[in-house]
């Protein structure tokens, strides 16, 4: 067995000639434990709220999107794009085209954008999940097109649900300059009547904003034939969504962007990253202050151990294995109170997730009642190394210059 060691574990362990000495050193165990429970419980807390939002972006953002790098469509009947549709990974294939307007209810206007989808928008996403009201999923019918508004549009233009006015929608004609003396020669205008529907995808940038129609409708209004904004693609079960992602990358070349559901909300998942990284470092300064108890533990055994020093000296042990004799002290210190945090730390995550022991809050105006919480194995391993490394290096020249120093004597 390693001497220093044994001997370290002994001291750990053993009813030291001062009480204090022991209760410092559990002291210095728990304020680890602490400051690693904190880690484990932020990190998984953040984690949470990141896969709460991208549930709601999944039900409105495909797997995989096209779009042009320069401008803002580009032609649906490109011989590059169309070989999509022959991919074997692709299950769903759909084309879509968004641009601003203006909408109107009722003298009520608010700026708006359309997104008009294909019919096969419902397999391309999961937005029954985010639909409310009573109605069908029906973009259009052979006389008239229908709106799904977002449920804050709604709201500004004060139409409710089920209008029964059309929502007028107004966009400037394109190519042409406004005359001031008719303005509204300007613009091509078209009605959208009601679904009976909305959505609620719990972003401001979406249910304040959006309205989805048919692409019909759009290409009308916006005036175009074939163009789209965006190809939409569905992989099938099991596809490697980066493999097929470079593979049409490659095949479309350069003047096309593919962008899977991270890359498509960016500045989003962005934001919540770098969030999540200052939390981490604040909680990491916080645990390098609570390994000064480990410090100070460390300093009072060294000091009431001076007589055991000396018989281990005259027993013939070296000045070196003395000194590690303290270094594994601290270092067992800091590793039963980043195991101990570690435990505590995914019993506490699990705790919420089963019984949601902390509450949001009671008004209602949250989309989850209590704080959404998602363990990472990969934070797990960092905290745990974090602790570690903190708790080492924090010790090391502490140790080494109070065991020289008593040794000297």
């Amino acid at each position: 067995m390693n001497f220093p060691f044994y001997i370290a574990r002994r001291y750990l362990f053993s009813k030291k000639s001062h009480n204090a000495i022991n209760v410092i050193s559990a002291i210095s165990v728990c304020g680890v434990a602490l400051a690693t429970l904190a880690l484990v419980c932020t990190l998984s807390v953040f984690n949470g709220f990141q896969d709460l939002v991208t549930t709601f972006f999944t039900a409105f953002d495909p797997q995989l999107k096209i779009t042009a790098v320069r401008g803002k469509v580009f032609d649906g009947q490109d011989k590059r794009v169309l070989q999509l549709k022959k991919m074997p990974d692709v299950e769903v294939y759909s084309e879509s085209l968004e641009d601003n307007v203006m909408v109107q209810y009722q003298g009520r206007q608010a700026m708006a954008v359309v997104k008009g989808v294909e019919d096969n928008f419902d397999q391309l996403t999961p937005i029954d999940s985010i639909l409310f009201g009573r109605g069908d999923l029906l973009l259009h019918d052979e006389v008239v097109d229908y709106a799904i508004p977002g449920i804050q549009l709604l709201s500004t233009l004060g139409s409710g649900i089920r209008f029964l006015d059309p929502l007028e929608i107004y966009a400037p004609r394109r190519g042409t300059k406004v005359n001031m003396a008719n303005p509204s020669t300007a613009f091509v205008t078209g009605n959208l009547f009601s679904s009976g529907l909305v959505f609620a995808v719990n972003q401001e940038k979406y249910d304040a904003s959006y309205i989805l129609t048919s692409i019909d409708f759009a290409r009308r209004l916006f005036q175009y034939t074939t163009e789209v904004s965006a190809i939409n693609l569905k992989l099938k079960a099991g596809a490697d969504t980066d493999a097929v992602k470079k593979h049409i990358q490659d095949l479309l070349g350069d003047d096309f962007l593919v962008q899977d559901r991270y890359e498509q909300q960016a500045d989003t998942y962005r934001i919540m990253e770098i969030e999540k990284l200052i939390s981490y470092l604040f909680l990491t300064f916080i645990l390098m202050i609570a390994c000064f108890n480990v410090i100070g533990s460390l300093s009072m055994l060294i000091i009431d151990k001076r007589d055991d020093v000396v018989t281990l000296r005259n027993l013939g042990a070296s000045d070196r294995q003395i000194v590690r004799i303290f270094l594994f002290e601290g270092r067992m210190i800091s590793f039963f109170g980043a195991f101990a945090g570690v435990v505590l730390g995914l019993l506490l995550c699990w705790l919420q997730q089963e019984y949601g022991l902390i509450a949001l809050g009671s008004s209602g105006s949250f989309v989850v009642d209590a704080y959404p919480v998602s363990v990472h194995a990969s934070d797990v391993l960092l905290i745990f190394i974090t602790v570690l490394l903190i708790g080492f290096l924090s010790v090391w020249y502490p140790v080494r210059f109070l065991s020289k120093r008593l040794l000297n004597k």
